[in-house]
């Protein structure tokens, strides 16, 4: 039977199987042993010692560390006559436990030469995204899959297939990939430019493991603090479940009687817990009125500061109470751990901390500054200006990882902006399977060549005007007054490009958070996990 158009195989001889596609926030990742010497016993054992090696590696780079969901693991598996190790991972809200994955897996390749990796999420081969800027032209997603590998820490790329003299680009099948590491490893393609752009965020890496995990004190019930000290990572659970409540999550914390809480609102202790800085700002942010059957009955506070504990304190005991009620939850391995502690308490077998017990516990409050985002500062980064800083001043907007990757977003964007000629370009480079021949197709972009010759413009990057609506969005008075008197035409004209830019605006902050330039953190079937469990 003929293959279908798009591609799909249907039932029969070659049939490949459905395609397979991850879910949003997540990454997978597999690890081949390739050497022609090795039998498939061989590999196996190759893989185990790999696997303790990850084990190995998690326990001293990750002594402390919380995943915001899942953590990073490894298991056998054997398809189509391949022995590897493979692992999935969802890394929810925080990029950066992706961007550790990676760095974990570089780390191994670097261990065992006879390793090759490869990493893919939700959008496919993101380090080739990451990359976008240095990707030879005949590198598109259409024929990037199975492309892209890591090898001794080298990002290397399987290069064009050559025909009669000619190079052809087409989609690459698994098997005709590691095929072509078995055979002609020496051929990769291994550009330092690419590799530079793909790898930019592991230059924080190993001290971002420990700075990406924040200390605050909390004022909460005695038995949770004593679940929180027997396993600090249920903290990430709680923080989901608060953070993504819904109406039926918080019926259990509506009723007035509190005595058939799993955690009521009594015998506060000030603990201090830790939390993945993500999940710290998701709390803390959000706005959280009291549930009835907290009314009146939280702990009191004095200060400031233990204003804010105990605020935190009653979000993460909702958080735990949402987590242990929802009936969803019910097989998750932290859920029926949680339960089975707080059914030896019940039963006796063990007992609630006492305060001189609590008083030799870790006792750390964190700065928070790093939530707080600095226009000043933010305007200085935007314009280049950011290392020129007085003596005894703050060092600035974020740190140097941040703000290098906010410099380099603006020059895209800039770049973008002022690159008239760049899709004209591009488009002569694209192989016939992205060009559409529908006759629409040909229509728009008559109409779009007339809209270029008869109004063409060119389209700057203000940075001047680009600071002011700055201000306006973040609610700041602007540095200088706006001429009254400037005439009609000028002041249409400021509102039309005003207007240009404003569009571009959600795109822009969408890139910024995505690349990680928004982010202030300061710069520091046999199964092998390390991290939090689901």
């Amino acid at each position: 039977m003929a293959d279908h158009p798009d591609g799909f195989k249907w039932f029969g001889e070659d049939f490949d199987g459905f395609p397979k596609i991850l879910p949003d926030d997540c990454v997978q990742y597999m690890v081949y042993i390739i050497d022609s010497k090795l039998n498939n016993f061989n590999v196996r054992e190759q893989l185990r010692k790999v696997q303790a090696a990850a084990n190995a590696l998690c326990k001293e780079l990750l002594k402390g560390f919380i995943w915001q969901r899942d953590g990073f693991g490894l298991e056998i598996v054997h398809q189509k006559g391949h022995s590897f190790l493979q692992g999935r991972s969802n890394f929810g809200d925080s990029v950066e436990d992706e961007w550790l994955i990676v760095y974990l897996l570089r780390e191994l390749s670097r261990q065992f030469p006879q390793c090759w990796v490869r990493v893919v999420d939700s959008d496919g081969e993101f380090l080739l995204i990451e990359a976008a800027e240095a990707l030879p032209t005949w590198l598109n997603p259409e024929v990037a899959e199975n492309r892209v590998w890591i090898n001794r820490g080298n990002l290397l790329i399987v290069p064009k297939a050559q025909a009669d003299g000619q190079c052809r680009v087409k989609a690459l099948k698994l098997d005709d990939a590691l095929t072509f590491i078995q055979n002609r490893a020496s051929d990769f393609i291994h550009l330092p430019p690419l590799e530079s752009e793909a790898f930019y965020r592991l230059q924080k890496y190993p001290g971002q493991i420990k700075n990406s995990v924040h200390h605050a004190l909390v004022t909460i019930p005695r038995k949770l603090a004593y679940v929180l000290h027997e396993t600090a990572a249920y903290i990430s659970r709680a923080v989901e479940a608060f953070y993504l409540r819904d109406p039926i999550a918080l019926r259990p914390l509506q009723a007035r009687d509190s005595s058939q809480l799993l955690f009521p609102p009594e015998d506060f202790v000030t603990v201090s817990v830790k939390f993945t800085k993500v999940g710290y700002a998701q709390v803390k942010g959000q706005d959280f009125q009291t549930p009835m059957s907290w009314a009146g009955r939280g702990a009191k506070a004095h200060t400031l500061q233990g204003q804010i504990g105990r605020e935190m304190g009653m979000k993460i005991t909702c958080g735990f109470e949402m987590l242990l009620s929802d009936p969803q939850n019910m097989d998750k391995k932290s859920v029926r751990e949680i339960k089975l502690l707080l059914e030896d308490l019940d039963a006796g077998e063990e007992q609630l901390p006492s305060d001189d017990d609590i008083s030799r516990w870790e006792y750390v409050q964190d700065d928070e500054s790093w939530l707080d985002i600095n226009f000043e500062d933010f305007d200085k980064e935007l314009s280049g200006r950011g290392d020129q800083i007085p003596v005894g001043q703050s060092a600035g907007f974020g740190d140097r990882t941040a703000q290098d990757s906010l410099r380099k977003m603006v020059a895209r964007f800039e770049k973008l902006l002022n690159d008239d000629d760049g899709p004209a370009e591009d488009a002569e480079d694209l192989d016939d399977m992205d060009k559409d021949d529908d006759s629409d197709s040909a229509d728009g972009t008559a109409s779009r060549d007339s809209q270029s010759e008869d109004g063409e413009k060119e389209t700057h990057f203000d940075e001047d005007r680009f600071a002011s609506m700055m201000r306006d969005m973040m609610g700041l008075a602007p540095s200088t007054a706006v001429d009254t008197a400037t005439g009609g035409e000028d002041n249409d004209a400021i509102l039309d490009e005003g207007e240009e830019i404003r569009k571009v605006m959600d795109v822009m902050e969408a890139e910024l958070r995505q690349a990680g330039a928004l982010s202030l953190d300061p710069p520091t079937t046999d199964k092998t996990f390390c991290g939090n469990d689901s």
